[in-house]
């Protein structure tokens, strides 16, 4: 199993970086260069406890869906996003908040185990780990963008 751990500083609300972080259509967002759209589930808005999205995407020049779920929820400062169907063995997503007076610490700790048993460990500590980690900051890049500035307003509305 590999774990990524990151931490982004966003210069906006906490309640504001915890929703675009539910946002399917904040990840949609983030997730253009791998065309990843919902098509299945919650296909926009923002995610609740329990809520199942079914994404489509293309990765390593094959597309394939996954779909997860919110398994665990504490606005605003805690949510899990885990995988119930798709290629890899596990994804479990803990997705952290923290205000700290002046911005929001947001840590995402992300534990995946990749399919295809030894070979899918050796891919994994090769190319897997290095790709998911930028797939991550692309989205935490994304969330802080959008909520540090007016942009937020179109995916959430007033908050």
């Amino acid at each position: 199993m590999a774990t990524i751990e990151l931490t982004t500083r966003i210069k906006a609300p906490i309640e504001r970086c915890f929703l675009l972080s539910l946002s399917v259509d904040l990840h949609q967002l983030s997730t253009a260069k791998t065309n990843e759209k919902a098509i299945a589930g919650v296909t926009s808005g923002v995610m609740q406890l329990n809520d199942v999205v079914t994404w489509r995407a293309k990765h390593f020049a094959i597309y394939q869906n996954m779909t997860t779920k919110i398994s665990a929820y504490s606005p605003p400062n805690y949510f899990v996003s885990e995988m119930v169907k798709g290629t890899f063995r596990k994804i479990h997503h803990q997705h952290l908040f923290e205000w700290n007076g002046s911005e929001t610490i947001m840590t995402d700790i992300f534990e995946f185990d990749a399919p295809l048993g030894i070979i899918g460990k050796l891919f994994s500590k090769l190319v897997l780990t290095t790709y998911m980690k930028g797939f991550l900051i692309e989205r935490n890049e994304t969330i802080k963008r959008v909520a540090e500035n007016d942009d937020w307003k179109k995916l959430l509305g007033e908050v």
